[in-house]
């Protein structure tokens, strides 16, 4: 497999790229004998009568099919990962915040460093999410992995990762995030060194860009911008190890040879990268605070219309422009729940300190949260001429569903204890004589 990631354009395309020439077959899917002496393989992220605009599914020319890749699975330790259902704890009704996690000094891989921070929904019924922190020091080597539980977007905040995919290389780094759809083998490489970043497991329906309505044909994210990788495979026969988080647990099978063998593949499910700086806000150009779904990159639509199992939503760079407005988010209570991280810069919502860049908080579903006493008394004595918000990215995970947190999240020292309480520092200031 190569070492330069290479890409192709767009989202939801029916790519096709080969590693060989002439490895992809021609006016079919499934010839009698595939060049190359290749084995072709389907895989389906969808049901197989889903809707044309819904449907998922990639052809796979490879050096052994998947089931070749099988052993004799053994129970693998999960460590800090957890799935939903899972309520290890109770905790008071209050928002929750903490420090970043730190990278440990220790030897540790991708898998070994998964922290689960919350759980919603249910993974076996294909509905909800969980969101993790990962911190890692050490490259997988001879070690694969696929999740059969849900796919996988990588948010990093630290540290530059390789993802060595079935389906070609792709590298990410922060203000870049990716998605490897379940089922999808990969290994995790660290090319500079210790890692560290947010990761939200998606059991629903896959992440696809939101609907535009009244915004028109161009903004947010664009399609064109989401890059795909192109073929690349490992030809490697040697003794290596294949993980498999399946139903809440992780199993593990000994192989002879990498599971990386795909020389060739067409489709539309496929893993992909995205650069969050190629985000075209929009937002309010004369008064008032529009709602924060105007920042959704990437949604996870629900059964219900217009109530996603998950959005992505992110709060880029951007000029603040509107007036006799309060310019920072109100306070609300929401039937959503909010998992929001900071990749870098300052949060315009909480001024105040508190909340830096590795950190991340919860604003569970029906919790009243808003602007900390800084944000406040700043934004409401601002002149609020045009400013630009400069330097800084922050992101939110939201669903429709509660999120429980983990025992592992509700202990750690990194849990800002005073947060909840954030809300008492604001100075009542009514004065009936004075409208």
């Amino acid at each position: 497999m190569s070492d330069t990631a290479s890409y192709q354009s767009g989202f939801g395309n029916g790519f096709e790229t080969e590693a060989l020439p002439g490895a992809l077959p021609v006016g079919r899917n499934s010839p009698q004998r595939c060049a190359y002496g290749l084995y072709a393989e389907q895989i389906s992220g969808s049901p197989f009568t889903a809707p044309r605009a819904s449907n998922q599914r990639s052809w796979l020319y490879r050096i052994r099919p998947t089931v070749a890749h099988w052993g004799d699975f053994r129970p693998a330790d999960a460590g800090l990962w957890r799935t939903a259902p899972c309520t290890e704890i109770r905790v008071p009704p209050a928002p929750m915040r903490w420090d970043p996690i730190p990278i440990p000094e220790a030897s540790v891989t991708f898998l070994q460093g998964v922290r689960t921070i919350t759980t919603a929904g249910d993974a076996g019924a294909q509905g909800g999410m969980a969101t993790h922190v990962y911190v890692a020091t050490q490259s997988m080597v001879d070690a694969y992995f696929y999740n059969a539980d849900g796919e996988m977007l990588f948010v990093p905040q630290h540290g530059t990762l390789r993802l060595r995919t079935e389906f070609g290389v792709i590298d990410i780094a922060p203000g870049e995030v990716a998605v490897i759809p379940r089922g999808v083998k990969f290994c995790v490489e660290l090319p500079a060194g210790p890692a560290r970043g947010y990761l939200c497991e998606n059991y629903g329906s896959a992440f696809t860009l939101p609907e535009r309505g009244p915004i028109g044909a161009n903004c947010l994210a664009n399609p064109r911008d989401f890059l795909t990788p192109v073929a690349a495979y490992e030809d490697r026969d040697a003794d290596c190890r294949l993980t498999v988080k399946w139903g809440g647990a992780l199993w593990e099978t000994d192989l002879d040879h990498s599971p990386l063998d795909v020389v060739a593949w067409h489709g539309n499910y496929a893993p992909y990268k995205y650069d969050l700086r190629r985000f075209s806000p929009v937002g309010p150009l004369l008064f008032d605070h529009a709602d924060p779904s105007i920042f959704t990159t990437l949604t996870s639509p629900s059964e219900t219309p217009g109530t996603a199992n998950i959005d992505f939503v992110i709060f880029p760079e951007r000029w603040a422009v509107a007036e006799n407005t309060f310019r920072p988010p109100w306070y609300h209570m929401n039937i959503m729940s909010e998992f929001m991280g900071l990749i870098y810069g300052v949060y315009d919502g909480k001024t105040g300190g508190g909340f830096t860049p590795g950190g991340f908080s919860l604003h569970n579903s029906m919790l009243p949260h808003g602007p900390d006493r800084d944000a406040f008394e700043g934004a409401s004595n601002a002149a609020l001429k045009p400013h630009k918000l400069d330097g800084t990215l922050a992101f939110m995970f939201e669903t429709r569903f509660p999120q429980h947190v983990t025992a592992y999240a509700a202990g750690i020292a990194q849990r800002q204890a005073a947060y909840g309480t954030y809300g008492s520092a604001l100075l009542k200031r009514f004065d009936p004589h004075k409208p």
